[in-house]
């Protein structure tokens, strides 16, 4: 999550894509050039402390990779506000060029295809400060009640080498997971991602606490969450549930967490297959900022309330009946964590299929007219203002129409179907074979045209890549109708649900008139299921 709205092989045609000036600056942190492709992340050992009344971090990032291409350079990422003091390889202090954030390292000898290397990056700082996390990235410094330091970080889109050096870049998730030890003031506690394996106190005041993650791991999803916290424990079904809240609210946590945690995991793994992260366990930890997605240790700052921060963003009263953070938040773990988009500019692939699992858990709890009211609510919030895909190369992601309507595109696409066991056997598929993986849209649309036996590109691409919703138009024709589809994509040939009188008619529209056989007396005697189809009907 990090735009939420208050209010190609396949992809085929021109992109109606409003382009931005782009700099060095932007194709250095989205681009792929040799530097980057040369090697191949094994795993992240981050050890670092932080300093609270300093808001300063200093530490080491041990980097482990595998060399993919013979190679004498890589390239690492780091906020050039951020000091790097030494960069040590085999006991040697390797030189290095900075441009910007990239940071160009230079070995004395080639590295040879094949083998596995290990650096460290000493490094220390002050990390850029969110002025409204987590829509803009960075460090909440914060403070609970009682005055005593509450600190998160959340840096999706604007990049994980905003804190800690990395590989920045969606496309490279280290195979063997990281280990997270971070240091902080006696007293507090440091939560992040994984598994915890135990707390050292240091002679200087501080105490370090060691966590372990065994996946694979998104860079912007590795997080540290810094408090007075109290730690909840729970099972369901073998998978252990920890939540890690402030001390004073430890008595609403546990009650508000039963509501919505166990029914969610019951309905997510029976759409979209197993949580995938089982080896780390499910985390919810309590934030100062609204929510992110941080793999194994979900951010949850939605104040204990239903809805989003009690408000019923579908505008229908059926969000009230859950905490929308811990349902989006969580649905992110298969869509999103699990499965990766390999650019920001597809980050639709997260966002859109995670803001269907909300409707998805309100069919679960609800039904489906529930799920068909609130999905259908949420409409109201859609600007197609621009495209859902974003520029590819220079980390910049596309509208944030990528969530509802990304959201009301599969809608579309389960009733194009129009079988919904076939639907959800698709969904669980799609979740299942991708599972840990990282993708992009044309992987997704060649999926989907294959299991369900149908060419969908047109479908796809009319949505993802322009503003306009398809328009369908009928106009009368002697005592029955023409109709067609309006759409910048040619040769578009949706199937559309009508009504007429109390039966159901099922048209195949194209871009050229066709002519129906029907009777009717007007075109008012028409009624489009525009709860179905996320359409414009004239």
């Amino acid at each position: 999550m990090k735009k939420l709205l208050l209010i190609g092989l396949i992809i085929i045609g021109t992109q109606e894509i409003n382009a931005q000036e782009t700099t060095r600056r932007d194709t250095l942190q989205g681009g792929l050039r040799f530097e980057r492709t040369c090697f191949d992340v094994l795993r992240y050992n981050l050890d670092i402390q932080v300093l609270p009344r300093t808001k300063k971090i200093e530490g080491h990032n041990e980097i482990v990779f595998k060399v993919v291409e013979n190679t004498s350079t890589i390239q690492i990422d780091l906020f050039e506000n951020m000091k790097i003091n030494s960069i040590e390889w085999n006991d040697k202090k390797l030189s290095y060029k900075r441009e910007f954030d990239a940071i160009f390292i230079k070995f004395p000898s080639e590295l040879t295809k094949e083998s596995t290397q290990s650096i460290k990056i000493f490094y220390e700082g002050n990390p850029r400060i969110a002025k409204n996390a987590p829509w803009d990235g960075g460090f909440v410094f914060s403070s609970d009640a009682k005055k005593q330091p509450w600190i998160g970080v959340a840096v999706q889109g604007t990049g994980s080498s905003l804190w800690y050096p990395v590989k920045d870049t969606q496309t490279d998730e280290p195979d063997n997971g990281a280990s997270v030890k971070v240091a902080v003031p006696d007293g507090l506690m440091n939560v992040s991602n994984g598994r915890f394996l135990g707390s050292e106190k240091l002679a200087n005041n501080f105490t370090r606490w060691d966590w372990e993650v065994k996946n694979p791991i998104n860079n912007y999803d590795i997080t540290i969450n810094i408090g007075d916290y109290v730690h909840i424990h729970d099972t369901h079904n073998g998978l252990d549930l920890d939540y890690y809240v402030l001390r004073e609210n430890e008595e609403k946590a546990r009650k508000h967490f039963a509501d919505d945690v166990k029914p969610m995991l019951d309905c997510f793994q029976s759409k979209f297959g197993k949580y995938p992260f089982w080896e780390d366990g499910y985390k919810l930890v309590e934030t100062p900022y609204l929510g992110m997605e941080h793999q194994s240790a979900v951010a949850y700052g939605n104040k204990y309330k239903k809805g989003y921060m009690g408000f019923d963003m579908s505008g229908t009263g059926v969000g009230m009946k859950f905490d929308y953070i811990t349902i989006h938040e969580t649905g992110h773990e298969w869509f999103g964590n699990s499965i990766t988009s390999k650019d920001i500019a597809d980050m639709w692939i997260h966002e859109g299929f995670t803001t269907y699992t909300e409707t998805v858990f309100i069919e679960c709890t609800q039904g489906y007219e529930a799920a068909m009211k609130y999905i259908n609510g949420q409409s109201k919030n859609v600007r197609n203002d621009k495209p859902i895909i974003g520029q590819f190369g220079v980390n910049r992601e596309g509208s944030g129409d990528m969530y509802y309507k990304g959201s009301l595109l599969l809608n579309t696409l389960r009733h194009v179907i129009d079988n919904d066991d076939k639907w959800w056997a698709i969904l669980l598929k799609y979740s299942e074979t991708y599972k840990k993986q990282i993708i992009d849209t044309p992987t997704v649309i060649a999926f989907f045209n294959k299991e369900t036996g149908k060419d969908l590109s047109p479908i796809f691409n009319q949505y993802l890549n322009y503003t306009a919703i398809p328009h369908l138009e009928i106009k009368g024709y002697k005592n029955r109708f023409q109709y067609r589809w309006k759409t910048n994509v040619t040769e578009f040939n949706m199937p559309v649900d009508i009504i007429i009188g109390d039966k159901k008619i099922r048209l195949a529209p194209t871009n050229e008139w066709k002519k129906a056989g029907e009777v009717i007396n007007s075109v008012n005697d028409i009624k489009v299921l525009t709860d179905k189809f996320y359409i414009k009907f004239n």
